[in-house]
């Protein structure tokens, strides 16, 4: 008896162990499989050919390359892509030469601002005159990266703000030039909250921890984003596209309110789509309300993840997945985005801010 007890409770132990095993795994190698089953439609290829707004690349890649990146637009449809990541000067004169010489109706090239000579009082003129410089070279836009009012610093060491006043004669140039400055500034709010179990970019930030903001050391979120949106303001005359929704995609009904305080803003939607298909209620009625302000945007170049946006703008789908988890641990559910919405989201927005885009293209898809 006292045998056949003790065979049980091996048998038992070792039913138990698998379980045990599994209480060690890590929330990284959780990947529950939904049981739901829902209708599902997904879209690999975009409805209308579109103009993406935020993409980064290297100017100065081989034709081969070149040929390769342009099939991987047309597989999806994309027919406009927008190289934020031009560079000035020279730099940017070779970029524009090596993408549109081979392909001058697939790619816009925006320059990029040098802080070089910060501490010259001419600082500005010289810096808005490069930019005209780079417009006659064949960027048609500006490009703002976040290092302004995080990482950069004057001679002195000391924090130079986005809303600076030596950079106005740049905002004013690119008005007078007529073309947009797309701005990125700060990141997610949450990267500057304590990581605790309360923080919802936690997994974020523990693959990543240098993405954490220290409050002793960085400027609070609000005071980054206000600077931006000063200078918004302060040059009415120059359109701003403010990246990733400006960081409001969490909180809509406000960024509405901004948008409506500064008509020369608009926003594109690159790296925030999870926000958007948490809320797909809310976010279909508030692009309808806004949809002459908004522009598409991905960011990171990965053909197979425009998937994902085009399912959530175009399909009325239920709870799918996105395709990066630390940015997402929810699922996603489609706006169903009306016609007109989308045509003014994929390239009608774009084709009205951004200079020397072609629409014929665009013109003939959407009739």
């Amino acid at each position: 008896m006292l045998g056949k007890l003790a065979s049980l409770w091996l048998m038992g132990s070792a039913a138990a162990a698998p379980a045990r095993a599994l209480q060690t795994m890590t929330i990284e190698e959780y990947e529950p499989r939904s049981g739901l089953v829902v209708p599902a439609h997904p879209v690999t290829r975009a409805r209308y050919p579109f103009i993406d707004v935020h993409s980064h690349q290297n100017g100065l890649m081989s034709r081969e390359q070149l040929d390769r990146l342009v099939a991987d637009m047309d597989a999806i449809n994309l027919r406009v892509m927008v190289n934020l990541s031009g560079g000035t000067g020279e730099r940017l004169a070779r970029t524009v030469r090596n993408m549109k010489g081979n392909y001058p109706d697939r790619f816009v090239i925006f320059a990029n601002l040098s802080f070089d000579g910060i501490d010259d009082p001419d600082y500005g003129r010289k810096a808005a005159a490069q930019l005209e410089a780079d417009v006659k070279n064949g960027a048609q836009g500006l490009k703002i990266f976040k290092n302004l009012g995080l990482s950069v610093r004057d001679g002195a060491g000391r924090r130079i703000p986005v809303d600076d006043p030596r950079f106005d004669p740049v905002w004013a140039k690119a008005g007078e030039l007529g073309i947009p400055v797309l701005i990125h500034t700060a990141d997610p709010h949450q990267f500057w909250q304590p990581m605790d179990r309360y923080n919802e970019r936690w997994l974020e930030l523990k693959e990543v921890p240098s993405r954490k903001r220290d409050p002793a050391v960085d400027p609070p979120w609000e005071q980054l984003m206000r600077e931006q949106w000063n200078i918004i303001g302060k040059h009415p005359r120059t359109k701003f596209i403010s990246a990733h929704l400006s960081w409001l995609g969490g909180d809509l009904a406000r960024l509405g309110r901004l948008l409506d305080s500064l008509p020369n803003m608009y926003v594109e939607i690159g790296a925030v789509l999870a926000e958007l298909g948490r809320q797909p209620g809310f976010a279909r009625q508030w692009f309808i309300r806004y949809q002459d302000r908004v522009l598409f945007g991905k960011d990171a170049w990965n053909p197979a993840e425009y998937h994902v946006y085009f399912r959530t703008l175009e399909t009325a789908d239920e709870y799918f997945d996105y395709y990066r988890k630390r940015h997402a641990l929810w699922k996603l559910y489609g706006l169903d985005l009306p016609d007109q919405v989308l045509r003014k989201l994929y390239y009608e927005n774009a084709l009205r801010i951004i200079p020397g885009i072609d629409p014929t293209p665009f013109r003939e898809a959407g009739r």
